[in-house]
C-alpha cells in the first residue's frame, strides 16, 4: 500500500505529466522566454484549481501565498501571463498531448488499479461518447465545423469525442486521451461523431496493443462499417439499437425464435429476450449480430426497456452481463460530461479560442486534469480522506483555493492532512510594519 500510495499520489502523478510535456517539441518562430511545459503546467494546474476563467486565475495570482504555492506544488519555474498563454498554447498540437495520457493509464495499470475494473472475461469496458466544447455565433478558426441556419446565422462549434474505462459497481471513471471532433487539414466538411471515432479506435489500439476492450456505444454506432473496424482492432462491443432507426433487425428478431429469461428481484421483474446470429441490417446481410432486449418493471408499473447489439454470445448465464455493460455506458454522461460541465471544471467555458489549436487543447488540458483527480479518488488514501472530510467534491475543491490564499504549502501530503485533520489558525493581527 506504501508503494500505492507512492506512485499514485498527486506529486508522482504530477511529475509523470511534466515529463511528458517536457517532450513537446516548442514551436519554431515562438518567443521562448519561458518553457513550454511551464506553460502547459499553468494551464494543468487552472483546471487542477477549477478556476473559472483566466482572469480570474491572473487575479488568484495577486495573493500572497498562490503563487508560491503554485509553483511548489505544480513544480512550475515561472508562470505566465494570460496572454503569452495563450499565445504559446495555441501552437502546440494537440496532439502532443496523448502521451499524458497514455503514461498515467501505464501508471495505473502497472499498479494493478485496473483490475477492479474488469468485466467479463478480462475485457475492460470502454464507453464512447460525444459533447459539445465550444460554441459561438462570432468566434471562429480554420478548424471550427459551421452550422447555417435557416434564419441565416451561423453557429461555430467545437465537439469532443470521450473515451472512459468503466464499470458498473465503480463510481470512479478512468478517462482515454478523448478525440476532438473539428474539421480536419485540407477538408472544407464538418467532421462528426462517427470520423472522430475511427481515429479515437485506431489510436487506441496503436497505444494499447494487448488491452481487452469491450466498446459501449450508443445506437449512432450500430452500423456494419464500424462493427467491422471494431472487428479488425480485436474490440468487442456491447451497442445500443433503437427500432426507429433499425426497423429490418427488430423485424428480423420478431420473426426468430426468441429465447426468454425472467427474473423476480428487488422490487423490479426483469425480463431478457435475445436472439444470437441475426442480420443488422438488409443491406448488409452478412454482419451478424446477437439481439438483447431488456425490460425492468416496477412495483409501481414503472417499465423501462433497452435493446443492444453484441458479440457476446448470449444465453441465461451472460445476458445479465451484457445488460449491465450497456447500462454503463451512461457513466460517460453522468460520471464524466455532467461532472466536467457541473462539478466545477467549466467545461463550456471558452478559456480563450485562438487561431489555431488553443481551444482543443485547453478541453485536453481540462480532461487531463479529471484523469488525475479520478486517478487521487480511485487510489489516493490523502485524497479520499480529505473528501470525505469535505462531503463533496465542490467544497474540496473550495478549501483547496482558500488555503492557497492563506497559508504557504510545501508538500501535496501535508496539505491533504491539513484538510482532514485541521491546522492551527493564527488570530487576525494588523500589519503595522
Amino acid at each position: 500500500m506504501k508503494g500505492l500510495k507512492k506512485h499514485l499520489s498527486m506529486p508522482a502523478l504530477l511529475a509523470k505529466v511534466q515529463l511528458c510535456f517536457k517532450t513537446i517539441p516548442s514551436s519554431v518562430g515562438m518567443r521562448s522566454k519561458l518553457p513550454l511545459s511551464d506553460c502547459l503546467m499553468s494551464a494543468l494546474a487552472i483546471f487542477s484549481l477549477k478556476m473559472p476563467s483566466l482572469l480570474q486565475f491572473e487575479e488568484y495570482l495577486g495573493h500572497e501565498n498562490v503563487e508560491h504555492n503554485i509553483k511548489q506544488l505544480y513544480q512550475i519555474g515561472k508562470i505566465p501571463c494570460d496572454t503569452y498563454l495563450r499565445e504559446r498554447l495555441d501552437v502546440v498540437e494537440y496532439g502532443h498531448l496523448r502521451k499524458a495520457f497514455k503514461q498515467l493509464f501505464a501508471l495505473v495499470q502497472r499498479q494493478k488499479t485496473l483490475e477492479r475494473f474488469k468485466y467479463y472475461e478480462e475485457h475492460y469496458l470502454i464507453s464512447l461518447d460525444g459533447t459539445g466544447c465550444f460554441s459561438s455565433h462570432e468566434i471562429h478558426c480554420d478548424a471550427c465545423c459551421v452550422k447555417h441556419h435557416q434564419d441565416g446565422t451561423v453557429t461555430y462549434y467545437h465537439n469532443m469525442l470521450g473515451a472512459v474505462l468503466v464499470h458498473p459497481d465503480e463510481k470512479t471513471v478512468i478517462p482515454l486521451a478523448p478525440e476532438p471532433i473539428l474539421k480536419q487539414d485540407g477538408t472544407k466538411k464538418n467532421d462528426c461523431e462517427l470520423n472522430a471515432s475511427k481515429r479515437l479506435l485506431n489510436d487506441l489500439r496503436r497505444e494499447h496493443p494487448h488491452l481487452k476492450t469491450i466498446i459501449v456505444e450508443d445506437a449512432l454506432y450500430a452500423n456494419a462499417p464500424h462493427i467491422q473496424l471494431l472487428r479488425s482492432l480485436n474490440m468487442r462491443y456491447i451497442i445500443g439499437v433503437k427500432e426507429g432507426d433499425h426497423g429490418y433487425l427488430f423485424k428480423t428478431v420478431r420473426s426468430s425464435k426468441i429465447r426468454e429469461k425472467i427474473v423476480q428481484e428487488g422490487g423490479f421483474k426483469r425480463c431478457y429476450r435475445w436472439v444470437n446470429d441475426v442480420p443488422l441490417s438488409e443491406s448488409q446481410s452478412d454482419c451478424r449480430v446477437n439481439f438483447l432486449e431488456y425490460e425492468e418493471v416496477s412495483l409501481k408499473g414503472r417499465r423501462q426497456r433497452f435493446s443492444w447489439v453484441t458479440d457476446i454470445e448470449l444465453a441465461p448465464s451472460t445476458v445479465f452481463t451484457v445488460m449491465r455493460g450497456g447500462r454503463a455506458r451512461w457513466k460517460i454522461e453522468n460520471e464524466t460530461f455532467n461532472t466536467l460541465k457541473n462539478q466545477g471544471y467549466h467545461f463550456e467555458h471558452n478559456f480563450g479560442h485562438g487561431y489555431q489549436y488553443l481551444s482543443t487543447v485547453m478541453a485536453m488540458l481540462m480532461f487531463l486534469a479529471f484523469l488525475i483527480d479520478q486517478i487521487q479518488e480511485t487510489c489516493c488514501q490523502r485524497f479520499q480522506r480529505a473528501l470525505k472530510k469535505m462531503q463533496k467534491k465542490r467544497c474540496l475543491w473550495s478549501r483547496i483555493r482558500v488555503l492557497f490564499e492563506e497559508y504557504f504549502i510545501d508538500s501535496w501530503d501535508l496539505f491533504y492532512d491539513a484538510i482532514e485533520f485541521g491546522h492551527q489558525k493564527s488570530a487576525l493581527t494588523l500589519n503595522t510594519s
